[in-house]
């Protein structure tokens, strides 16, 4: 799993989307372990809660980017 935000910048909007969609499932995986007393690793929750807010920051970013460029073009 990548975790540099310099490796989530080079990945496109889909491939982020792939990795998101495995952290929420990953997320997911790890409350349940946590209900039933499984869970190995506590901090693998802050990990992955930190690394899809990083994601979502990513995608949020480009939105407002193609934003700019359409609004720009307008003129």
């Amino acid at each position: 799993m990548k975790t540099n935000v310099g490796e989530l910048r080079e990945m496109n909007d889909a491939e982020l989307q792939k990795q998101l969609d495995d952290l929420y499932q990953e997320q997911f995986n790890l409350r349940f372990q946590d209900a039933s007393g499984q869970v190995q690793n506590q901090n693998r929750f802050k990990q992955v809660r930190r690394q899809i807010a990083r994601i979502k920051t990513l995608q949020r970013e480009r939105e407002l980017a193609g934003a700019r460029v359409v609004k720009g073009g307008a003129k």
